[in-house]
Parts: C-alpha cells; sequence; structure tokens
C-alpha cells in the first residue's frame, strides 16, 4: 500500500543554537538535519566521532552550508556529561533548543554505566537530567525549548522505586519503561520548575511511535549481537505502509514539540503520532500517559536523581 507523504514545516532558526543528543544516525540525525536546513546552529553531541563525522558530512553534503559541529558525549558516563557541560559553558552561547533524544533499550543482561547505574536508567534518564542540570545557565540564557524524547514504553510498568538499578531481580523491557517514565516526569517537572522560578524554559515531552531504529538492532556495545525478532518485523511492517511509522515520520513529533511556536507546541504538552495506537502518522498532541501525571512523582525523580548525580552541588 502506497504511503501518504507525511512532513511538518520547521520554522526559520536562523541566529538560533541548538543541541541534538543522539544525532548521529536515526531519529537524533534526521532532527539535527531538519534543524540546521532550518538555519539552526546545530551541535551534535556523540560517543562516536568517527560516526559523528559522518553524520555531519552527510548533513553538510543535504544541506549546504550547514552550520554543524560535533561535540563528545557519553551520556552513560557522568564525567563525560560534566565535560561537555564545561566546554560549552565556556563557550559562552545561549542555547534556544534542546531535544534530549538519544538512549539505549533492552539489552539482553543486566549492564551498568560507568558510575554504577543500570545502564538504561543512567543513560536515557540520569545522563540527560545531569545533562540538563550542567547547561541550565545556557538554557535559561537562550528562553529555551527543551523536548525531551520518551516512548510509548513509558505508558506500562512502573518505577520499580524499591529497586532503582535492577539489582535484585532485572527485565530489560520493565527497566526500560521506567527509564522512559522516569525521563518524562522530569520533564514536566523541569517545566514546572522554570515557570515557578522565572526561568525562561520551555519543557515538554515527545514520542515517536514505533519505527524501524537501530534501538532494537544488532549493538554489541549493549551485548546484541544480532537484530531483534521485533526490529525485524517493524521494518517489514513499516516497508509496507501498515500501521507503524518510518524514521522520517518518527522524527516529526519531537521536531514538532521543540520548534512549533505556540500554541502549537507548549511547555508541559505531550507530542506523538496521531496515527492508529499512536504508533506512526502526523504529529499531534497527545494525552498524557497516567504514569507521567503524578507531580508528587515528579517531585520525587527530581530528588532522587539530584541526590544519585550530585547536581545539587552545581548550583
Amino acid at each position: 500500500m502506497p504511503r501518504k507523504d507525511i512532513d511538518i514545516t520547521v520554522p526559520d532558526l536562523t541566529g538560533r543554537r541548538a543541541v541534538v543528543t543522539g544525532a548521529s544516525d536515526g531519529i537524533g540525525l534526521g532532527i539535527a538535519t531538519r534543524l540546521a536546513a532550518a538555519g539552526a546552529q546545530v551541535v551534535m553531541p556523540v560517543r562516536n566521532p568517527r560516526k559523528g563525522e559522518r553524520a555531519a558530512a552527510g548533513i553538510r553534503e543535504r544541506v549546504p552550508g550547514a552550520d554543524v559541529s560535533l561535540r563528545a558525549l557519553d551520556l552513560s558516563s557522568l564525567a563525560s556529561v560534566a565535560e561537555l557541560g564545561r566546554t560549552l559553558l565556556d563557550e559562552g552561547r545561549p542555547i534556544h533548543v534542546l531535544v534530549n533524544n538519544a538512549g539505549v533499550m533492552t539489552p539482553p543482561d543486566r549492564r551498568t554505566t560507568a558510575d554504577g547505574f543500570e545502564l538504561q536508567f543512567g543513560t536515557n534518564h540520569l545522563g540527560h537530567f545531569a545533562l540538563v542540570n550542567h547547561l541550565l545557565p545556557l538554557l535559561r540564557a537562550g528562553r529555551a525549548r527543551v523536548t525531551s524524547q520518551i516512548s510509548v514504553a513509558a505508558n506500562r510498568n512502573a518505577i520499580n522505586w524499591d529497586d532503582l538499578n535492577w539489582e535484585r531481580s532485572y527485565d530489560g523491557m520493565r527497566a526500560y519503561s521506567q527509564s522512559k517514565i522516569a525521563f518524562g516526569l522530569f520533564g514536566l517537572e523541569l517545566h514546572r520548575r522554570s515557570e515557578a522560578a522565572g526561568w525562561g524554559i520551555t519543557s515538554n515531552l515527545s514520542h515517536p511511535g514505533v519505527a524501524p531504529t537501530s534501538l532494537l538492532a544488532a549493538r554489541p556495545e549493549v551485548g546484541r549481537a544480532r537484530d531483534t525478532l521485533g526490529v525485524r518485523l517493524i521494518r517489514a511492517l513499516s516497508a509496507r505502509g501498515v500501521v507503524v511509522g518510518t524514521v522520517h515520520t518518527a522524527q516529526l513529533p519531537a521536531l514538532h514539540a521543540a520548534t512549533a511556536p505556540e500554541p502549537g507546541a507548549t511547555g508541559g504538552g505531550f507530542y506523538g503520532p496521531s496515527g492508529p495506537g499512536h504508533l506512526g502518522g502526523p504529529p499531534a498532541e497527545q494525552k498524557l500517559y497516567g504514569r507521567l501525571r503524578g507531580t508528587e512523582d515528579a517531585r520525587r525523580v527530581w530528588q532522587i536523581s539530584e541526590e544519585l548525580v550530585g547536581a545539587h552541588a552545581w548550583r
């Protein structure tokens, strides 16, 4: 079945600085490309410099004159996050758009970050939590829009409050859901705190639906030697235009959330695909998942995250 073309208009971003994590491939690369095409000066923090160079070269080829540059970042290392924070603070340029897009999904065995956190919780949530805190002065200076990419997995399972690092009984999918629930609660709490303190930061959430990205593909760095059955099925459905999205359509909710002028996208909003099951289709505002509605849970996530990464010492 032919797939109907789906796209959005990204406003002019000339003179604005955008930072996109996970921009070396997939959804993140698509987001970075579109931001560069709209005139933004795009910073791509990457873990693998060779992969990052290829991605940046591809953007420059597609967008002549694109202003893109690489920085080093491994979200699974708080030292690496802090180093990127120092680098960007030293550069002193306000940040106007931050898309927290990078992530890892369901390693077959329990793995930990450089700091001893369960890999998904430490990378998907704590790494980004630390990054935002390090960059807070630049985000405030740019009155930034911060968009945090969660997942449909945040609509099931729960936060394992008694064992956040899954040391007693590891379940990859439940741990992934926890990381995205915590990350979503953080993104909403960031907006509430910004409003209360007058930071000028607008924070919202997006999710890409389901698309054939590298999250479930072979990833030796997380112990996955070959593609999962899930990603093979998603690729087949996507190629036939059945239910799920494509890598292109999956980037659109975050692009919309990060760039659409208000009231098109607002602080505290949640944006994702509008097709059946919210798995694919054009981006639209979504009903907030029940697991993300608790303000007390959000405050608890923020407090615990500060304790775990030492964010209270940065301000």
